[in-house]
């Protein structure tokens, strides 16, 4: 016994089926609109599509050129490099992008990788049209590598900097790994982006399985196509025979009885009804002669006897010929002993024909039996009960099957709307119109809109649509789609929808994802609405990813450098910085220089005078000038000096009087001192590693160097053990006792000087 089995993956991808699907919507517009539309290249690699949309008005051109001033242009799903879009704008064309959402994935992936400075390989033919885009977007980092013997040849090229691969979405995985390996033997900085389309493994894997049982392998699809060569490719490594055709004609019918198992594979670009052509030629060919009709006259004649005597009974669909045909019904023969009457009001008819306009003599005509007697001895019919009953069943088929009809909105009710599928009324509460709060559903009168069918009462002629359901299924066809085409570490578009207090949510072209306050700027911010605004465009990054539990965390903080991370490149000791003040301490003000990095303006460094209090000489939010005076990398602290930018000779005003005690400036040791201090008086175990202080720990540390008891001034006879004393105190010591000690001197040297002064 023979059979043919179609491969469980076959015809047209996702990305074909768009573009195809946008070209001709487009189409349709430009007929309305009286315009043409013009397709830059092939729409895809099939004669058959491209011919019937030729039939139809869209020129295919080859280059720019031949496309008039501001006509319109279809991208096809291959995609087109950055001049084609800016010659595009140039000569001011409506552009329809139908590039495959995958291979604009890896035009991002590429355009990136160059900005980075990296060599893009890409593996594939450097012919094809899709190549040729992505090489455009890697720019002059770009290397196309189409077996492992062309990275031979450019070993030194790939030796020459970090690399980043990416494929044609059309090419076999055996062919990508194998070019991947040789890649790998002379790259030594390598990603690898594994981006074959998904659709284009699924093909290839269902028709290597079906290709493994088979006697004969048809492989459906044009022969210009790459990803139908291919499949060619892969089942002729385990069928022994494979056929290669484009449509029904080219079967070689005759041959066919040598095989037994038959699997059919179809490319990408191969649409779905010459698949069918070629399946149900072939089964045509299988079946014919297989059964001869046996015909027996006499059995044949009895039937007609039979059924001539038998009447049809109610709610039966009869089939007969029309006899006479009058202004307000027709005769039908039924082939029984009585005929049917079908009235004029028993039919359908648009805008009120005659029925002696649509039906003649010897004509055909099918209807459902309403009564078996209509009291003058014929049958009565109705077409209206016939299409009815047809219509129910297909309302009640496609509850079943939860498939969409169109349905008509043909007044407004209380709670809702009517609306009829051909002969069906149905219902579509309020509620069930629209994914959103409707208040008033006269708009929707008179559209024809997709539904849902989600009960039916046959009994009482009633039906429940819903609109609501249909767009939502949309929508989760849409966000499933969106999730194929986003992985871990893209940076993508996102427009801010809305706030709370831990962080903004951000609409990613359908899908919402969390961007945490944590996340969106290097420093700190107490409500995203300080950086942020409702409905603002802005480039994320995604961190995670949780299909399951619809969860995307996002990221806006990581398209810039970590402040400390290029510290060297934007700051340097003696540089003058503006900053605003964003800390006031006793002693000293924190200035942000920008978000993440703050730099500390000691009490004394504040101005050329004594200053008792910070806060009557700067205020939060003031902007000022700066200088840098040190930058610790290790411990990531700066310090900074307003004073450095005032003019020392400019008048001062006197903070103290002659008479004061010493000033803040003269007790206050310097801010590393404090630190330090601070930092020896930490046990071990709450130590903070110094590879990751933060601007917070190093305010903490102050704090609690000052809240820390004073020390008791030590009697100048009695001299304390000045090894045992910090820094601070030795310092204070030394002030006490008027000994000068050089500013950077260590602990050791300190106590040495004192010690021979007092000597």
């Amino acid at each position: 016994m023979r059979t043919i089995t179609l491969a469980d993956h076959a015809g047209f991808c996702f990305g074909v089926g768009q573009a195809v699907d946008r070209a001709a919507e487009e189409l349709e517009k430009a007929q309305k609109q009286g315009t043409k539309l013009y397709c830059l290249g092939s729409l895809i690699h099939n004669k058959a599509v491209t011919a019937e949309f030729a039939e139809k008005g869209m020129r295919t051109v080859t280059d720019l050129d031949e496309v008039p001033e501001g006509s319109s242009l279809l991208i096809r799903a291959h995609g087109e490099p950055p001049e084609t879009f800016v010659r595009a704008d140039k000569k001011q064309l409506t552009l329809i992008d139908a590039t495959c959402p995958f291979v604009s994935k890896i035009h991002r992936l590429a355009s990136e990788a160059a900005a980075r400075q990296r060599r893009v390989v890409i593996i594939g033919d450097p012919a094809h049209p899709e190549v040729k885009g992505i090489t455009g977007w890697a720019g002059l980092s770009a290397l196309t590598i189409n077996d492992p013997a062309d990275a031979d040849a450019a070993s030194d090229l790939l030796k020459s900097q970090p690399v980043t691969v990416v494929a044609q979405t059309t090419i076999t995985g055996e062919k990508f790994s194998a070019c991947v390996d040789r890649i790998r033997t002379y790259a030594g900085d390598m990603v690898v982006c594994d981006t074959i389309c998904q659709a284009t493994k699924q093909r290839q894997d269902s028709a290597l399985k079906l290709a493994e049982k088979s006697d004969l392998m048809i492989v459906i699809g044009d022969r210009t196509s790459s990803n139908a060569q291919k499949l060619v490719e892969i089942c002729e490594k385990v069928c022994k025979t494979v056929l290669f055709v484009e449509n029904s004609d080219e079967l070689p019918l005759h041959e066919f009885e040598k095989y037994c198992k038959i699997g059919v594979a179809a490319s990408a670009s191969a649409p779905e009804r010459i698949i069918k052509e070629v399946i149900a030629t072939m089964s045509e060919d299988f079946t014919k002669d297989l059964q001869a009709e046996e015909t027996n006259e006499m059995s044949a004649f009895m039937d007609e006897i039979e059924k001539s005597l038998r009447l049809p009974g109610r709610g039966e669909v009869i089939t007969g010929e029309v006899v006479q045909v009058t202004d307000d019904y027709i005769v039908i023969n039924l082939g029984c002993k009585k005929d049917g009457i079908l009235p004029k009001s028993e039919m359908v008819l648009e805008d009120d024909r005659e029925l002696t306009a649509l039906f003649k003599e010897g004509d055909e005509i099918q209807a459902k039996v309403i009564k078996s007697d209509d009291g003058d001895g014929n049958i009565l019919l109705s077409k209206k009960k016939l299409q009815s009953g047809v219509h129910w069943d297909e309302i009640t088929a496609a509850l079943d099957s939860k498939e969409v009809v169109n349905a008509t909105v043909v007044k407004e009710v209380k709670g809702g709307v009517i609306a009829t599928y051909k002969e069906v009324s149905g219902f579509i509460p309020m509620s069930q119109l629209a994914d959103h709060y409707v208040e008033s559903a006269a708009e929707y009168v008179g559209k024809t809109l997709p539904v849902k069918v989600t009960r039916v009462d046959q009994r009482r002629n009633k039906a429940v649509f819903s609109h609501k359901a249909f767009l939502n299924e949309e929508k989760y066809k849409k966000i499933a789609e969106i999730w194929q085409t986003l992985n871990v570490g893209d940076v993508v578009e996102g427009k801010v929808m809305r706030f709370t207090d831990y962080g903004a949510f951000v609409d990613i072209g359908g899908l919402d994802g969390l961007l945490h306050i944590s996340e969106i700027s290097w420093g700190k911010l107490k409500h995203p609405q300080e950086a942020l605004d409702i409905g603002q465009i802005i480039n994320v990054k995604i961190l995670s990813m949780n299909e399951e539990k619809g969860k995307i965390s996002l990221g806006l903080k990581q398209n810039t450098p970590e402040p400390w991370s290029v510290i060297d490149e934007n700051y340097a000791e003696g540089q003058i910085i503006d900053g605003k003040v964003v800390q006031i301490k006793e002693y000293g003000a924190f200035v942000e220089l920008e978000p993440g990095l703050d730099g500390l303006v000691h009490i004394s460094e504040v101005a050329h005078k004594r200053v008792n209090k910070i806060s009557e000489e700067l205020n939060i939010g003031q902007m000022v000038q700066a200088k840098v005076l040190e930058i610790d990398r290790e411990r990531r602290r700066i310090s900074l000096s307003i004073k450095e930018t005032l003019d020392p000779n400019a008048p001062q005003p006197e903070a103290y009087p002659e008479e004061s005690v010493e000033s803040p400036e003269e007790s206050m040791p310097e801010t590393e001192e404090i630190i330090e201090e601070a930092a020896e008086d930490v046990p071990a175990t709450e130590a903070v590693e110094e590879t990751v202080v933060e601007e917070a720990a190093v305010e903490d540390e102050v704090a609690a160097a000052e809240e820390a008891p004073a020390e008791e001034p030590v009697p100048d006879s009695d001299v304390p053990n000045l090894k045992n004393m910090k820094k601070a105190e030795l310092a204070a010591f030394a002030e006490e006792k008027g000994i000068e000690l050089p500013s950077k001197a260590t602990n050791a040297e300190m106590v040495q000087i004192i010690e021979a002064a007092l000597e």
